[in-house]
């Protein structure tokens, strides 16, 4: 027997690009690129993409749906039993259901929720598939912002007239920052786990050797954090072991020394700013009787007052960069987070100098920062979703109340928005059992629709609450183009194997529905998977070529490996730099074109908990005050991104007893009877979950962490508010907007208990496949037919 020749295929994901080593189907390994010096340990689960435990064979519905349709038992989504049928069957039945809830309720009582990272593909990528095709059909109810930074989204273009993401890109670099800058200020750190992963690919993992040149040029590097380690350890960073959710108190601390010690840059706020005037009543307790000074301050962040005042003379004695973490405005009056922190910069003044002024998310994602000042001058094509005829919205955290309160209203922005009735839900991409809050919560509102529709390529809780499964490809069953607008790479994906069972690309489900609504040709454009490719790619040439930048002819690229343009591409000047040096000639979006210390749009909105200036606002969950006594971070993983691939190699290994690990100081352990390895249990009136228990003193007192992203496993699936057997901390966080302006996230709101769990261990069920009950093949075939035609007739019952 002749041994099959190994094939080296190249692929991009959202933590790096890879060369996919294979012989026929079977993967043998995942290799980096040389011009990667730090690839991640998360490539390697790619070689679990096609589990069969885990993995969806073929379409599926949910068998009291099956029985009854849109009339049948909603009450056990997520705890019935699923029925394998055929393709032809799923999609009449799924194109039935799209059908009546149109006639019968309008396509606002559609929601496309879609939301992730889904693939890194520029035409694979569910999003902007079942948008595209939802909107093929008459539309459908969307979603606004993100979970990440849902907060900042909204008060950042307030107060600086310009898309969050895109200042969020132009972070000061860290060539800039070691050149210029002597103090760099981590609000919420700049964990190295989150520069794995970069949106829509990434050809190098550098940051390790640009962080270690920051360190090297003598910059003062302060991590401002309940978590030690939020920060690499070689950078030797000075640690302020902040109480959770008070960075705002803080802020206004270091801001009030600058002002009673006349150390605030008070040239640029004349010349860049409006609205100190209106601030500085409330900075010195004019208007309320308490001065927002470094002893105030220190009480509620439980830090030394003196650390503050010094801190403050530092950062205006020196160049510095103040960067505030996304996680600082996943809380209750998030906004607040960033408005101080561009208070604060715009106080001493360095906004818009070379390693200098504010930083958004600094490492929150490779990209941010360390792509430098190489940020690709065009656009990449991608599948165009057109427009959608449904104008009806929600941020997209607030989900649940959408399914909860339909006819009711939701303020956000200065809008009263109008919650339609949701009758279906169509998820592709994304997984809410992962990313929402409160989940025993989403579950119950999760029954209200008539019919939910997912396409996924593996069992995780979202299939597993859906009525009808579509069983999608991965990234190595297709062909692609991965690109980012942050990155200097494109990369050829080109499929490593056949489709897994009868699974089918996204494109293809899509254009199937499509066709059974009349609306084939507005979807496919009469283009297949390969003619959109090239398309796309010429778009993107064409683009590239205004600016100067030479792709090469597809064939080229197609054939090829990953390619880098960087040398290519001039360096970038960015926003706040133009402004600073000529605000007359580049001013910014604001009503005033300057930075809004004081806002008059947002204090018009009349927001009792978002009011015309930053301010501090007590919490209805902060350490030391409430019911349960440990403060929970619920931070993004080290070992996949979000809940992606956490059936994986990578991140299994790394759980404890078949749990999530969660850290805790040894201190707070021994107070419970907690040893290291041990599984606890965690819990608050939300819900509990379990998790193995991690000890370490990189984690402050009275706070414990417990990654996102284990997959949810709740141990009784008919129960709404059973313990969840695998550490998924989103059963414990509140799910509450921020605040009326941008009604985020709050994930990091939360307080819990912990306690060791003695009982029997439950078993983690959620990497198996979910409970089945097969037709009679003979009977099932001809019954299926019958059905599947009594539905293109227009009689489903």
């Amino acid at each position: 027997m002749v041994d099959m020749p190994t094939t080296y295929t190249p692929t991009c994901t959202h933590w790096g690009n890879y060369r996919i080593a294979h012989r026929g189907e079977e993967i043998v390994a995942v290799l980096p690129y040389a011009a990667d010096p730090h690839p991640t340990p998360i490539a390697q689960s790619l070689r679990n993409s096609f589990d069969p435990d885990v993995r969806i064979p073929q379409p599926m519905v949910r068998e009291g749906y099956l029985r009854a349709r849109s009339g049948g038992d909603r009450g056990i989504r997520g705890g019935d039993v699923f029925v394998p049928v055929p393709w032809d069957f799923a999609l009449d039945l799924a194109a039935e259901a799209l059908t009546r809830v149109r006639a019968e309720h309008g396509n606002e009582s559609i929601y496309g929720g879609s939301y992730g990272w889904a693939s890194a593909g520029r035409f694979h990528h569910a999003i902007g598939q079942v948008h595209r095709f939802l909107n093929c059909i008459g539309g459908y109810t969307s979603s606004v912002n993100t979970y990440s930074a849902g907060a900042a989204e909204v008060i950042v273009p307030h107060v600086l007239g310009a898309p969050f993401m895109k200042l969020v890109y132009e972070a000061p670099t860290p060539e800039d920052i070691a050149t210029h800058c002597r103090t760099l200020v981590l609000f919420g750190g700049a964990a190295m786990k989150n520069t794995q992963v970069n949106s829509g690919g990434l050809g190098a993992h550098t940051a390790t050797e640009q962080l270690r040149r920051v360190r090297a040029a003598g910059v003062r590097v302060v991590n401002i954090s309940p978590v030690r380690n939020d920060t690499a350890e070689f950078l030797d960073a000075e640690w302020l072991p902040i109480r959770p959710n008070t960075d705002v108190a803080l802020m206004l601390g270091l801001a009030h020394t600058l002002v009673v010690e006349d150390l605030h840059d008070q040239a640029f706020i004349a010349r860049h700013t409006v609205g100190f005037s209106r601030f500085l009543p409330y900075l010195l307790g004019e208007s309320d009787g308490q001065p927002k000074d470094a002893g105030w301050a220190a009480t509620i962040c439980e830090l030394p007052a003196d650390s503050i005042r010094q801190l403050a003379r530092r950062l205006a004695r020196e160049r510095s960069v103040i960067s505030v973490g996304l996680s600082l405005q996943r809380q209750q009056y998030g906004e607040q987070a960033h408005w101080m922190t561009i208070v604060l910069g715009a106080m001493l003044g360095h906004m818009g100098l070379p390693g200098g002024g504010v930083a958004f998310g600094y490492g929150c994602i490779h990209n941010v920062g360390f792509s430098g000042r190489k940020l690709p001058p065009y656009s990449l094509g991608a599948l165009p979703q057109g427009g959608n005829p449904v104008k009806t919205f929600i941020p997209v955290a607030r989900i649940t109340e959408l399914l909860e309160n339909p006819g009711g209203e939701l303020e956000y922005n200065g809008e009263r928005l109008r919650l339609p009735d949701i009758r279906l839900i169509y998820w592709a991409g994304g997984n809410p059992y992962h990313h929402h809050q409160d989940l025993h919560r989403l579950r119950q509102a999760w029954q209200r629709p008539d019919t939910v529709i997912v396409n996924e390529s593996v069992w995780t809780a979202t299939a597993r609450h859906a009525d009808i499964v579509f069983p999608c490809t991965t990234m190595l069953e297709r062909n692609d183009i991965g690109g980012s607008s942050a990155d200097c790479y494109v990369s050829p994906m080109r499929r490593v194997r056949a489709p897994y069972a009868q699974s089918r690309n996204d494109f293809d489900i899509f254009a199937a529905l499509a066709k059974r609504l009349g609306v084939e040709q507005a979807f496919t454009e009469g283009r297949d998977e390969m003619q959109w490719l090239q398309h796309l790619y010429a778009l993107t040439r064409d683009s590239a070529a205004k600016t100067n930048v030479t792709l090469p002819g597809f064939e080229a690229f197609w054939a090829g490996e990953q390619l880098g343009v960087a040398e290519q591409v001039a360096d970038a000047r960015f926003t706040l730099e133009r402004f600073r040096d000529d605000p007359h000639t580049h001013p910014l979006g604001t009503p005033s074109g300057r930075i809004e210390i004081f806002s008059a749009t947002i204090a018009g909105f009349g927001y009792a908990d978002c009011i015309g200036h930053p301010r501090w606002y007590d919490r209805t969950e902060l350490l030391g005050h409430g019911r349960y006594p440990l403060h929970l971070v619920s931070n993004q993983p080290s070992t996949r991104l979000h809940s992606q691939y956490d059936h994986g190699i990578t991140s299994r290994t790394a759980k404890i007893q078949g749990r999530e690990a969660a850290r805790m100081n040894p201190r707070d352990a021994a107070h419970r009877g907690i040893a290291n390895g041990q599984v606890i249990r965690l819990y608050n009136d939300r819900g509990a979950c379990l998790a193995g228990v991690q000890l370490s003193e990189d984690i402050r007192p009275g706070v414990i962490e417990l990654p996102t992203g284990a997959w949810f496993d709740p141990l009784d699936s008919r129960d709404r508010a059973t313990l969840e057997v695998h550490g998924n901390p989103n059963v414990l966080t509140q799910d509450v907007g921020t605040s009326r302006l941008a009604q985020g996230s709050s994930a990091h709101s939360c307080l819990v208990e912990a306690e060791r769990f003695d009982a029997d261990l439950p078993p983690v069920k959620i990497f198996s496949q979910p409970r089945m009950r097969e037709r009679d093949s003979a009977a099932g075939a001809a019954t299926a037919r019958a059905e599947s035609i009594a539905i293109q007739s227009g009689d489903p019952s």
